[in-house]
């Protein structure tokens, strides 16, 4: 548990950063006429509270004693055009701050995930799904809170704790020092109840966490746990998290309903003592009724605001700690660097050359998933790759497309180093189909064209009818305009792979790669899109990854991998001949086959 909260989801930091808060401050740059703005409303509507006593008090001491109704009617209409004003203003602070709020935290989400899309995918195999989304969500609506509810606000209480203190101290300096007296014991409750709520906060952050893990977790593997009929164990163990959750909460109730109770008696005690020390002023005509009342105004107001200081804190405390954790994302360096001076080739021959090329995953070079890999294909081949799991095959395809970048060799296309290409061309001549496909929510068509509006109609039908998909799609009630659920779930695996099919082919690659593109349809299905593949890579290059050897023996040359080494090299018959991997692949391969038939 322990090494748990060195998690970066249980950041804490300091309530408040300084480095945090400049780099916070840079998103409201922009809208500082509106921080202007709502400072000096803040300021008006601090005053309009504070003069409503001292209005009280004019009205008692020098109408109501008088009996002078004309007087009184004056203060009276003064009194409501204050409280009247006063509305209005909040209104408009609260307008003005909110609207801060949300314009600053649209610029940092916005910018938080274009950082994230330009992230190589090294970062994405080490950070979960879950941690991102909360960065983008959460942590970014704690930061409104802040801007909207945090920082304007504070100006408020602030500049309200400050008129009380000079409208007392004008009235009375004397009963102004007896109403502070109570201070001290504020000051110090406040500070122990920062502390305590401090490290409670911690403590429900991390059980939190801990749930939502859980829950994200069991919920994915759901078949699982069914299958296994693991339901009793899982809710026995999601109990005993959701209990250590309850337990810090409940502890974190117990502070608030220690500390606010514990106001309200300080804010009691110094009015007693306003009543004690002014009653005996009153008495020996040392003060009017009017002050007295005034004071008594005074202290309920003044104790208000320290206790909406106090959730500011815990909306600072919040935020401080989502902003670190917002701030670590955006300083997340892990991004394929573009070249200064990219070589801009809007399209492609496909020839490819990998020359000594070493690549591992970690840090360390002894680690290399490929190791002095050297091979090249020629424009509009067709080229296999296979090999055991773990050989490197779908690496190699990572390294073509230039998700990651390699430690050792050059990897050229067309005799230029793709480090030097504009990563834009690069990948807009390179399409895949991958073994596990994604399909995101929205339509078929969006998911073949991916809302590119370069790809018509016409090429959208044509792409779906090579690979047969048209056949299930045609069924649909809405066609090509189908909904389509997340992660397609209303399909099925083939259906989902053959829209996966047509999406690339109808961005007309010059360069094509299958990752075990067929694996999930069925033969009849397979056998009808071979001969539409065969007439479509005409002239183009194709990579193809396959554990079925028997959907790459017309390939023009097949690469045998072995522990990330190249081992073997020719076609089908070439390779059989040698009597090496791939013919104990084939002849094992082969007589599965022949089990499996009989």
């Amino acid at each position: 548990m322990a090494a748990d909260k060195k998690n970066d989801d249980e950041i804490l930091g300091k309530a408040y950063d300084a480095r945090l808060m400049r780099r916070l401050l840079k998103y409201v740059k922009p809208y500082l006429k509106y921080v202007i703005l709502a400072i000096v409303l803040n300021i008006i509507a601090a005053a309009l509270g504070p003069l409503r006593p001292y209005l009280t008090k004019i009205a008692i001491d020098e109408y109501i004693r008088d009996r002078n109704y004309t007087g009184l009617s004056y203060v009276s209409i003064g009194l409501f055009a204050a409280l009247f004003l006063q509305t209005f203003i909040q209104y408009l602070l609260t307008y003005y701050t909110q609207y801060l709020g949300q314009r600053t935290i649209l610029d940092l989400r916005m910018e938080l995930f274009a950082h994230t899309q330009k992230l190589a995918l090294k970062f994405f195999d080490k950070t979960p799904i879950g941690r991102m989304v909360t960065r983008v969500t959460n942590d970014i609506e704690s930061l409104n809170e802040l801007f909207s509810s945090g920082i304007i606000m504070v100006f408020s209480d602030v500049f309200i704790v400050l008129w009380i203190f000079c409208f007392m101290f004008y009235l009375d300096w004397r009963l102004s020092l007896v109403t502070l007296s109570v201070l001290p014991v504020l000051f110090y409750g406040t500070f122990l109840f920062r502390k305590k709520v401090r490290e409670n906060y911690r403590d429900v952050r991390f059980h939190l966490a801990r749930l939502n893990s859980f829950m994200q977790e069991r919920v994915t593997g759901i078949s699982i746990v069914q299958i296994f009929f693991k339901q009793k164990e899982e809710l026995k163990q999601f109990s005993s998290i959701n209990a250590d959750h309850r337990k810090a909460n409940i502890e974190s109730i117990f502070y608030y309903a220690v500390f606010y109770p514990g106001v309200e008696l300080l804010s009691s005690a110094a009015i007693a003592l306003i009543i004690w020390y002014g009653g005996g002023e009153i008495i020996q005509k040392h003060l009017s009724l009017g002050v007295l009342f005034a004071f008594i105004q005074y202290t309920e107001m003044f104790f208000r605001p320290i206790r909406d200081l106090s959730e500011k804190y815990n909306i600072l405390q919040t935020a401080m700690a989502s902003s670190e954790r917002v701030f670590k994302l955006l300083d997340e360096d892990t991004i394929i660097p573009s070249p200064e001076a990219p070589i801009r080739k809007s399209s492609l021959s496909g020839k490819i050359d990998f020359k000594n090329v070493s690549f591992g995953y970690g840090s360390s070079n002894t680690d290399f998933v490929l190791k002095n890999l050297s091979f090249n294909i020629q424009p509009g081949k067709t080229t296999a790759i296979v090999g055991a799991t773990g050989a490197g095959k779908t690496s190699i395809i990572s390294l073509l497309s230039r998700f990651y970048d390699i430690q050792n060799g050059q990897i050229l296309v067309d005799d230029i180093d793709i480090k030097e290409i504009s990563e834009k061309d690069l990948r807009n001549n390179i399409a895949i189909v991958l073994q596990d496909v994604f399909l995101f929510s929205g339509t078929i068509r969006s998911n073949i064209t991916m809302d590119n509006p370069a790809i018509t109609e016409e090429q959208m039908i044509k792409a779906a009818r090579m690979v047969g998909a048209d056949k299930f799609i045609e069924q649909l009630p809405n066609k090509y305009d189908e909904e389509v659920k997340e992660r397609g779930a209303t399909l099925s695996t083939g259906q989902k792979q053959l829209i996966s099919f047509a999406r690339a082919l109808a961005y007309n690659p010059q360069i094509l790669i299958l990752d075990e593109a067929t694996s999930s349809i069925d033969t009849e299905t397979e056998i009808l899109i071979q001969s539409a593949i065969e007439k479509l890579l005409e002239g183009r290059t194709a990579i193809v990854i396959a554990h079925r050897l028997s959907t790459i023996q017309n390939a023009d040359k097949i690469l045998v991998l072995h522990k990330g080494e190249l081992k073997e090299t020719g076609n089908h018959q070439e390779l059989l001949a040698k009597r090496g991997i791939y013919y104990k692949l084939y002849q094992l391969q082969y007589k599965n086959q022949e089990i499996s038939n009989s």
